[in-house]
């Protein structure tokens, strides 16, 4: 797999560290689908060097909220230890389809974000939060912004136009400038 091919890949999780001695991880989820990304039998992509390997999940619970996950191959918690950074990724194409008014958050990622004024905002570097407390994180000319991913406040998600229009509550653009 080439670094283009890696990086078209869809985040899932990235692991935080062994848990136990008996070659199980904790993930922190990059996904509001915790319980299907995850599942027994699932593959994920984890890349160590210019190498990509395919990991097959054996085993997973959830523990206070992150997946607690065995892979096929990682017997110890050495080899557990050694997963610790490393992000989880799938291929994009293998994702499911989502229904109107959802997205994925790679999709989010690189849309430009302006107002119903049409003042430019900035660009979404990133996506925070959980499902329904999701948060855009927008590179501003001022810092970052921080926008509730909420229909009240982002009017308009255009994913093939890579554009995004909100129309914040007054002060919200302007708060972290004050920190």
């Amino acid at each position: 797999m080439t670094d283009a091919e890696w990086n078209e890949c869809a985040l899932v999780g990235r692991v935080a560290r062994a848990h136990g001695n008996r070659g199980q991880v904790i993930v922190n989820p990059d996904t509001d689908f915790v319980e299907d990304r995850f599942q027994v039998g699932a593959e994920l992509l984890a890349k160590r060097g210019d190498r990509v390997d395919r990991l097959c999940v054996t085993a997973m619970r959830v523990h206070l909220g992150r997946p607690v996950v065995a892979f096929d191959g990682v017997e110890t918690m050495n080899d557990a230890e050694a997963m610790a950074g490393l992000e989880l990724r799938v291929p994009v194409a293998e994702l499911a389809s989502l229904p109107r008014g959802m997205f994925y958050r790679h999709d989010l990622v690189g849309c430009r974000v302006e107002t119903t004024g049409g003042s430019p905002v900035g660009e979404v570097t990133a996506v925070e939060g959980e499902l329904g407390a999701s948060r855009l994180v927008v590179a501003g000319s001022g810092g970052d912004v921080l926008i509730p991913l909420a229909d009240a406040i982002c009017v308009v998600i255009d994913i093939a136009a890579r554009r995004i229009v909100v129309d914040p509550p007054e002060g919200l653009l302007e708060l972290n400038l004050r920190l």
